[in-house]
Formats: C-alpha cells, structure tokens, sequence
C-alpha cells in the first residue's frame, strides 16, 4: 500500500519486497538480542516483521497494536488528501481526527493500557506496531513531550529502544 501512495491504517496487507528488506534491516539492527515475549499487531504486516526480527519465537497478537483506525478517509490518495484530513495531518496536537477517524486520545489509551500490563516486567520484550500507535506510545511513555512525536517522522521499521527499571520505563530512543 505504501508503494500505491494511499493512506493505510487498518487495511491488512502482506508485505512486498521492499518492506520485506526493510525488515530485514531492522533484524540486523538486533541481532545478537534474544526476545523473551515479542507482541505484534494483529495486521499481517507487524506479524511478518516479528517474524522476521523474532525468528522461531511465539507472537503474541494484540489488537491495541493496530494501527489507527483512519476509518472513511482509509485508502485515500496521499497525493490528493481531503483538506480536513491536511488539517489534521499539518498540526496533530491542536486538530483533531476529522469526524469517523480514531481520536489520537484513544490511540494513547489503548497502546497505554497495553504497556501498563508490561510495566514491572524486566525481561527483552520485542513489540511490532505502526506508526501512529508507536508515536501513541511514545506519547505515553513520555507525557512531559506534550504531542511532540505527533509531528515526528517514524519511517518503516524504525526500532525503539526503552528499558523497563523498577517499573518505570526510560526515554524511547531509535537506534539508527
């Protein structure tokens, strides 16, 4: 869907080459970690990159993983986008998600719910997402950043890294 140029939230589609040696790159970025839990999307493309980055490893599917639900607007244009949902995308913090999209509060809501049944556990725990929950959990993870990583770019594959210490988690940071 990324290679059509049309927005996909909750579309589910296998991954093509591209997106296959995009994961294979974020693998080689781990490589050496073992995942004690690793969690995925429930859509086939956060599945496959678990694969992939988790080989042989079980996946544990969570629906708060999904991607945002971009509800009518799902599938539209990139290169031609109605202008409420410009609006929305030039500045996330002060606009809200047009009328049948998912609210960004919710996002927040969800992937939070899901790391508070994390928080407390040390262990290597790999999570295959999207890029709108993943800005959702940074949001989460850093609420002092009020909306900062709304508006920050999060490319195909991009790998996170925070540490779970006593149950408080630390800073996200990308490993490049």
């Amino acid at each position: 869907m990324n290679s059509r140029r049309v927005l996909q939230g909750r579309s589910d589609f296998a991954l093509n080459e591209t997106g296959l040696a995009q994961a294979r790159e974020a693998a080689g970025k781990l490589r050496g970690v073992r995942f004690d839990c690793v969690y995925a999307s429930p859509l086939r493309r956060a599945v496959q990159t678990a694969e992939l980055l988790a080989p042989g490893a079980e996946i544990v599917i969570d629906e708060r993983l999904i991607e945002m639900d971009y509800g009518p607007y799902e599938g539209a244009d990139l290169q031609n986008l109605p202008p409420e949902i410009l609006t929305f995308f030039s500045d996330f913090v002060h606009n809200p998600a047009p009328s049948g999209m998912e609210q960004l509060t919710a996002v927040v809501a969800r992937v939070g719910a899901f790391l508070e049944e994390l928080r407390g556990r040390e262990e290597n725990i790999l999570i295959s997402t999207h890029a709108i929950a993943m800005k959702g959990i940074l949001e989460y993870l850093t609420p002092e950043s009020n909306g900062a990583y709304w508006s920050k770019f999060i490319g195909n594959c991009a790998v996170y890294t925070s540490q779970n210490q006593n149950g408080q988690f630390t800073v996200p940071t990308e490993l490049l």
